[in-house]
């Protein structure tokens, strides 16, 4: 028999080991509340932490939640899952300082074990860490896309949209189906020298979409654990369809690369070919870039049941934004009609909008520009990671923390957009009838990681909206009202599907014959 003293003994021992682990935590706990960074300096406030120093992002409705704790504690928000510091970024002026001004400090991204390495082998550019394999894919990508290089694509991205403009016309209630066509079209072109007639039933669009459809199921939140156990890459069979999905899209991307060798036309991938020696990159990760490329800027969420109900793309489509305007065109008749008026006065009805009419239409770019921040396409932002303690008005972003720029806050904040839930784009006009130069929004992402196509989706973008408008009054069905919060809850923010009416403001068919001449 125990004698009872040592039983006693023993639940003492017990219980001063359980006392002490839990001093050990208080203590980390308080010191990563309290002395974040050099100095002192203490972390930006966020919730309490609900066990130990655990308060990890909210799951469900995410943007809005996070926007919810920017109004509550402040225009930088931290929380915490494990030991791991997340600061959010809600306010335009945090944003600037933060994300833009401290940009170097923030161009790495967070380690993730099962997308970044085990599907894409640390080869896709959006998820690359910092370092010089992201050097070298993003200069080629820049190179390939900076400002006057995309200038060289808008004959092709005016015809596109010109027939954009006759889907439209022929089937008015299918706006995503249309708008999806000519991102795909566009981006094709820009990436392997080809369109298609059809972004749904090209074999080769139908194979890059699968391969995405993966790419976003592994981004999902917590859908994969070797994320938080990362010992599991190594466990004997578990990481098998991860690597038959890398298998498969990366086959699919050596096989567009290698075909699109002897094409006539320019595009990314010969551009590639030509100086392979110069951007220093191997056949695979030419292949990744390439088919990250597309894949980016082209739409590919579905809205079938069959696939996951949070999708994660990590650059902004030209075909959800195009959704984004075409809603709010019919839901704000009189913003659409300031847009008329504008377009009346400066291109009359003899002939279609050019790209060199874009310095005549302030009012079409504010109604983009409010468009995009009244929805915007980005909800959340992508990751960045802290390479050193930031500093902002007596707070510290520690070293190794992970940073949002949420987007959806941001647009929200009061002071930069004062009444934030109207959408009114005369907030983007000055005195003068001129765009403002000092409001901005930051639709293409921050610092050194914003999107390297943002030249080119803001000609798509432009040239799209110049035709449609100029060629439609866009209106809502009586039958089918749209629901203005009707958008998927993930990063990127797809619109569920609505239908609206085109009324022709010409005639009919001398709209046909000025959307065919030049196509």
């Amino acid at each position: 028999m125990i004698p009872e003293n040592s039983i006693m003994s023993v639940n003492i021992s017990y219980t001063a080991s359980i006392v002490a682990i839990v001093v050990v935590f208080a203590k980390l706990y308080q010191k990563s509340s309290l002395a974040s960074g050099k100095n002192s300096i203490p972390l930006p406030p966020g919730p309490p932490a609900r066990w130990f120093w655990s308060n990890a992002l909210p799951t469900v409705n995410i943007a809005h939640a996070l926007t919810d704790l920017v109004r509550e504690y402040g225009p930088i928000v931290s929380l915490r899952q494990g030991n791991q510091v997340i600061v959010v970024i809600g306010s335009v002026e945090a944003a600037t300082d933060i994300m833009e001004k401290e940009g170097g400090s923030l161009v790495d991204r967070p380690g993730s074990i099962a997308v970044g390495e085990m599907l894409s082998k640390g080869m896709r550019i959006l998820m690359a860490r910092s370092g010089d394999r992201f050097r070298r894919l993003r200069k080629a990508v820049h190179t390939h896309l900076q400002s006057k290089v995309a200038e060289t694509y808008q004959d092709m991205q005016r015809e596109n949209a010109m027939i954009f403009v006759l889907d439209m016309l022929n089937d008015p209630k299918n706006p995503q189906k249309h708008a999806q066509r000519f991102a795909a079209s566009v981006i094709l072109r820009v990436t392997y020298g080809k369109s298609v007639p059809t972004a749904n039933t090209d074999p080769e669009v139908v194979r890059i979409h699968r391969v995405m459809k993966h790419f976003q199921v592994v981004m999902r939140p917590g859908a994969y654990l070797v994320d938080r156990v990362p010992l599991l890459r190594y466990w004997p069979g578990y990481g098998k369809q991860l690597a038959k999905w890398h298998h498969e899209e990366l086959e699919l991307y050596k096989h567009q690369l290698q075909r699109d060798q002897n094409t006539a036309g320019p595009s990314f991938t010969k551009t590639l070919l030509e100086h392979a020696n110069e951007y220093q990159l191997s056949t695979d990760e030419m292949a990744y870039l390439a088919g990250s490329l597309f894949g980016a800027g082209s739409d590919t969420a579905s809205h079938a049941t069959d696939l996951p109900p949070r999708r994660y793309l990590f650059v902004v489509q030209t075909a959800v934004a195009m959704t984004v305007a075409i809603m709010a065109a019919a839901c704000y008749p009189a913003a659409q009609a300031k847009v008329h008026e504008e377009l009346n006065m400066v291109i009359g009805s003899d002939r279609a909008p050019t790209f060199e009419d874009s310095n005549s239409l302030p009012q079409l770019h504010a109604f983009l520009l409010e468009s995009l921040r009244w929805r915007p396409v980005i909800r959340i932002g992508f990751p960045h990671r802290a390479t050193k303690d930031i500093f902002w008005q007596g707070y510290c972003i520690p070293e190794g923390a992970i940073v949002y720029g949420c987007q959806w806050a941001i647009s929200r904040d009061p002071i930069a957009f004062p009444d934030p839930e109207t959408f009114d784009p005369q907030r983007w006009i000055d005195s003068e009838g001129r765009l403002k130069d000092s409001v901005k929004f930051i639709t293409y992402g921050f610092g050194r990681r914003v999107c390297p196509g943002l030249h080119l989706a803001n000609h798509s973008l432009y040239i799209s909206l110049a035709l449609l408008l100029w060629s439609f009054r866009i209106v809502q069905r009586p039958d089918a009202p749209i629901n203005t919060h009707a958008f998927l809850d993930a990063v990127i923010a797809h619109a569920m599907p609505f239908e609206i009416d085109v009324i022709p403001r010409i005639e009919v068919a001398k709209l046909k014959e000025l959307m065919t001449d030049d196509v």
